[in-house]
């Protein structure tokens, strides 16, 4: 059942794919001149580009390199690309059929119409391409995001506490040296007491995390209490229990449906992904049951990759709820998508004695751009004062 359900989901994927090339491609094809050697270089950088990612994907999963890394890193910026194209391409196809209904285009432009159609495609390449600048550089431009929090517990002895958090960083052939050592470097200025990753710390594969022992950057960081994580969607997609088990293996702990107490002071609980449990074909604890158990006149930190049902943690009684996976959309205009399926797409909101944040995440999926949001690491002050 789980191999029917990922070749079932990558078929629709890729038939969506396909089918959004094919589209802006044939609408391409119309503003250039048959017989030209424009022609023929248009059709082969076209395709080139459109099969980068999902061939750059697929060989990665049997073999790295830096080809491979070049291949996937052309389909990723190809991806942001091919959704801005599609945009454009849709709103030339309204044009046209508005031409349809009221016959304007022809006596407009007359026998000026193919110049006309290849400095659209012209145009909207070039907006295309900056617009891919812009949102690369907002995707390495990260901003730390600022919390306080007070948390009224009789038992609490902890006073205060620094929390440091990030979520979606996505590691791997994208997410990679540099950008993981930024992430290191931030935090450890933050001086944390705690430092809390919200799930797909790795992407899909595995393969280039070990190859560039990104692992080892994460050693690196200092925090009085370590690092705690959960699982993601993306943890399940490339192989949840090598992950795990890489990610402990370079001082990481990984809650899966799991609670540990730090400094008999306060909790982290950490939920197993919503979404991987269904892959695996194992059902995740309901919030109760995990919380069974525990010293309620503790304060209680949940980490649950995907912010859905907020309201359990509420009625719960947790503190704190800390998730991420929207990506706040990532690119523009998916933000809208992600706020109307999420309560939070991303920020703060208080149900109740409940603090939940969802954060837009560090890191990126597919392109290393953004469009309308920003990479993030989260601060949270938090001050406990007994009732």
């Amino acid at each position: 059942m789980k191999i029917a359900t990922f070749i079932l989901f990558f078929s629709i994927v890729l038939a969506i794919y396909a089918l959004v090339n094919v589209y802006i491609y044939l609408l391409g094809l119309m503003a250039i001149p048959k017989g030209t050697q424009l022609r023929t270089i248009f059709i082969w950088v076209f395709w080139i580009l459109a099969t980068c990612f999902p061939l750059g994907r697929i060989i990665e999963r049997f073999w790295t390199s830096p080809i491979t890394d070049a291949i996937i890193w052309v389909g990723s910026f190809w991806l942001a690309a091919m959704l801005y194209l599609f945009l454009i391409t849709l709103l030339v196809d309204i044009v046209r059929l508005s031409n349809f209904a009221f016959p304007w285009i022809e006596k407009m432009f007359g026998s000026t119409i193919f110049s006309v159609r290849l400095w659209t495609l012209g145009g909207a390449v070039l907006l295309v391409f900056l617009i891919i600048i812009v949102g690369h550089i907002n995707a390495i431009c990260t901003r730390i995001s600022h919390y306080n929090i007070s948390i009224e517990k009789k038992e609490s002895k902890q006073g205060h506490l620094r929390i440091v958090a990030a979520s979606d960083i996505h590691m791997g052939t994208i997410i990679s040296q540099r950008r993981v050592g930024k992430l290191v470097r931030l935090i450890n200025e933050q001086k944390p007491d705690i430092v809390l990753f919200a799930g797909d710390i790795v992407d899909e594969d595995l393969g280039p995390v070990i190859r560039r022992n990104l692992g080892r950057k994460l050693e690196q960081i200092k925090a009085k209490y370590g690092v705690y994580a959960v699982t993601g969607n993306h943890e399940y997609i490339g192989g949840v229990d090598a992950a795990v088990k890489y990610l402990e293996n370079h001082k990481v702990t990984i809650l899966r449906d799991s609670a540990a107490l730090i400094n008999n002071a306060f909790y982290i609980v950490g939920r197993d992904d919503k979404g991987g449990t269904k892959m695996s074909g194992h059902g995740r604890k309901e919030l109760g049951d995990l919380l069974v158990g525990i010293d309620r006149t503790k304060p209680i930190v949940l980490l649950d990759h995907q912010p859905f049902n907020l309201n359990e943690a509420s009625k719960a009684n947790v503190d704190i709820q800390l998730s991420g996976h929207t990506h706040h959309g990532q690119l523009w205009p998916f933000n809208y998508l992600t706020k109307s399926i999420f309560e939070v797409s991303s920020g703060y909101i208080k149900k109740n004695n409940t603090h939940i944040i969802v954060s837009t995440g560090y890191g990126s999926w597919g392109p290393p751009i953004r469009i309308g949001n920003r990479p993030e690491i989260i601060v949270i002050d938090v001050t406990f004062t007994n009732r």
